[in-house]
């Protein structure tokens, strides 16, 4: 099982609906869907700068970003199969289908590690792949990425969460960056798995 982390900024791309193309065209049977806030959770950013309101409420406004763009892929895409919780990913898998997941048990009614702008989607989708013991996690950017790249310096330059390196460096999967263009990476690593293309595909993790 896969988990593919989709960039909110692509909500707003005009090859979104290439990208679901290919999730759902090759990813039946194997890939969890999870998406990014974008726009939406920029606007929670604003509100909060604005009116200075707690991280734990900002935490649950941007998850709801990710629900509301969750809701805009399945509109684009209605063959993805909904899971509101985790362990509804593994069955609808087993089905054949492509999953979405809307990431609502994520709400939180009490403070805790994860509720900061150091955890955004990149760091939750990365937490899902570590408890589905996921075989990878690629994540599209809409920006290209050089393959050269640290993780520390993506994440510095706003690119990846402040916490991802740190889940990076113990997550014990592939991690695969891939830019708002590389369709063919994904092609390439959906049906040949570790045998990356000769493209800028960036590999930010590895097995054990």
């Amino acid at each position: 099982m896969w988990v593919v982390k989709l960039g909110g900024s692509l909500c707003s791309d005009p090859a979104l609906p290439r990208w679901l193309e290919l999730l759902t065209q090759l990813g039946g049977g194997r890939v969890a869907v999870v998406c990014g806030g974008g726009t939406l959770a920029d606007e929670v950013r604003a509100l909060q700068s604005r009116w200075a309101f707690d991280d734990l409420a900002a935490h649950n406004m941007a998850v709801l970003a990710m629900v509301q763009n969750g809701y805009l892929l399945r509109g684009l895409a209605p063959q993805l199969q909904l899971a509101a919780r985790e362990s509804e990913i593994a069955p609808l898998l087993r089905r054949g289908g492509t999953v979405l997941w809307m990431p609502l048990a994520l709400l939180r009614e009490q403070p805790d590690a994860t509720t900061c702008w150091d955890v955004t989607s990149d760091s939750i989708a990365l937490g899902l792949a570590r408890r589905l013991h996921a075989e990878r996690l690629v994540v599209v950017k809409r920006c290209r990425v050089a393959s050269w790249r640290a993780v520390e310096e993506l994440v510095a330059d706003g690119v990846l969460d402040a916490a991802f390196a740190h889940g990076a460096r113990q997550a014990g999967l592939p991690i695969d960056l891939l830019g708002g263009d590389e369709f063919d990476a994904l092609r390439h690593l959906l049906l040949h798995g570790d045998r990356l293309p000769q493209t800028g595909v960036q590999r930010l993790g590895a097995g054990p």
